[in-house]
């Protein structure tokens, strides 16, 4: 019988008690697997249910200077408002204070995300040391020990089901952390859909009644095993059906960018390819996220080192206008689609982004957009799906002063340097893709986050 009072956990609450659960289960002797299924018999399947527990990630990384762009759409706060006609920012008197970042952030006209609620905001860290003229940044994803969060972010998606957990566009640094699996690496973005051009639906069940047939048949089987109805079964069961489904249909044709989604992400035949490959594995990222298939996406961007981009305010004002529209449409197609392992929560909720690089270029001069930072600095930009504090932590001023942050309080501190907050920032992504579960993020670090992290997610 289900007992209404486990039943209507949630948040917190709802995390203690299954803990609780496994631990007693654990001093009892009792496997996890029959602790779950008395749960689901006593609190119904949504409460045995986890909702695996996990936020999938996309990071983009602006390598050769490229990510100097993405400080146009969340510049440095005193940089954005300070009114020097010579620092790198194309909006000056037009930049507005974000209404209900947890730290301040300042705004440009093209920032994405600005009317939608407030857990869709960006966090912004110093992070990392300028990596000039790299293809593969690394230094703002580094924990430490060897670890790149990247690879750590995925050691953590191993409870997730996918057929390819990790998905690369060379080149990229992934580096290592103990658990993470291989990354699946392609050359372009159209490479992440030929990844799912399936050979086996074209020899095997080559007969679209075939491949109908089998899918058909396997899930009707499934609906007939009682143990199918487990909540402790559903892991292999969303492994298996995808699998399925993988063998039923040529993947590629569902996972490509449709010229309508293209254009709704501002791409013409006119856009530079530089932009429409970004919007290209977005939407391809969104695809695969809600059929399962992959749990991280990897994207390098830009590559086009823009010393000169404010010679040219035509060209500078159409990248930023199209780099924010571009984000702006994946969010709202991560809004509307439903997570394939939560039901309750859409992929908004469940999936985190990352954009680093290997400089972001000095923002306090415009003039040949210099590739030295105040201090050797860098940044990471980070949208923590809610589980994050949002704004700046730390930054640039306009007069050059390099400010860092600190953990537990989220202050700005004068005079540190960026690489002494990167083990913290990345601790705060780790701690977002793991839904808030310290426990499993102390395996990579132990750094205190406090400032950084919104405990109290319902």
């Amino acid at each position: 019988m289900v007992d209404q009072r486990i039943k209507n956990l949630s948040g917190n609450s709802r995390r203690s008690f299954l803990k609780f659960a496994s631990a007693v289960g654990a001093g009892l002797a009792v496997s996890r697997t029959d602790v779950l299924n008395f749960i689901a018999d006593t609190g119904g399947h949504a409460m045995a249910d986890e909702c695996v527990g996990r936020n999938r990630m996309v990071s983009l990384i602006g390598g050769n200077g490229g990510f100097a762009w993405f400080q146009l759409l969340w510049p440095h706060n005193d940089v954005a408002k300070n009114g020097n006609s010579g620092v790198a920012f194309h909006a000056l008197g037009q930049a507005k204070d974000a209404p209900d970042t947890d730290r301040p952030q300042v705004w440009a006209p093209e920032t994405p995300w600005q009317t939608l609620s407030k857990r869709r905001r960006m966090t912004a860290m110093m992070a990392g040391t300028n990596q000039t003229h790299s293809s593969t940044p690394s230094s703002a994803v580094e924990l430490g020990g060897g670890i790149n969060v990247l690879a750590a972010a995925a050691s953590l998606h191993q409870s997730l089901p996918s057929l390819l957990p990790v998905i690369g566009v060379s080149p990229f640094d992934f580096g290592s952390a103990p658990g993470a699996p291989q990354v699946t690496t392609v050359g372009n973005p159209e490479g992440m859909v030929g990844l799912f051009d399936s050979a086996a639906s074209k020899a095997v069940l080559a007969a679209h009644s075939d491949a109908a047939n089998y899918e058909a048949y396997y899930k009707a089987f499934l609906g007939l095993n009682k143990v199918s109805g487990r909540s402790t079964y559903q892991r292999q069961l969303r492994i298996t059906k995808a699998s399925a489904n993988f063998l039923g249909k040529n993947l590629a044709t569902l996972l490509e960018p449709r010229p309508e989604d293209l254009a709704r992400y501002g791409i013409t035949g006119g856009t530079p390819s530089k932009l429409r490959d970004i919007a290209y594995a977005l939407i391809a990222a969104v695809n695969a996220f809600k059929m399962g298939l992959t749990n991280s996406v990897i994207m390098p961007v830009f590559r086009d080192d823009p010393h000169g981009a404010f010679n040219d305010m035509a060209n500078l004002n159409m990248t930023v206008s199209t780099l924010g529209t571009i984000l702006n449409e994946f969010m709202k197609d991560l809004e509307a689609e439903k997570d394939p392992n939560c039901s309750t929560k859409s992929l908004a909720d469940t999936t985190v982004m990352t954009i680093h690089g290997d400089t972001p270029k000095d923002p306090t001069t415009s003039s040949g957009w210099p590739d030295g930072t105040p201090g050797n600095s860098n940044w990471l930009y980070v949208y923590g799906a809610g589980h994050l504090k949002t704004g700046w932590f730390g930054g640039i001023q306009a007069n050059g002063n390099v400010r860092g942050f600190d953990p537990k309080t989220g202050e700005s501190v004068a005079g540190m340097s960026s690489a002494q907050t990167t083990n913290a920032a990345n601790a705060a992504v780790l701690y977002a893709v793991s839904q808030g579960d310290k426990i499993a993020i102390e395996q990579f670090t132990s750094q205190g986050i406090s400032g950084l992290i919104n405990e109290n997610l319902q």
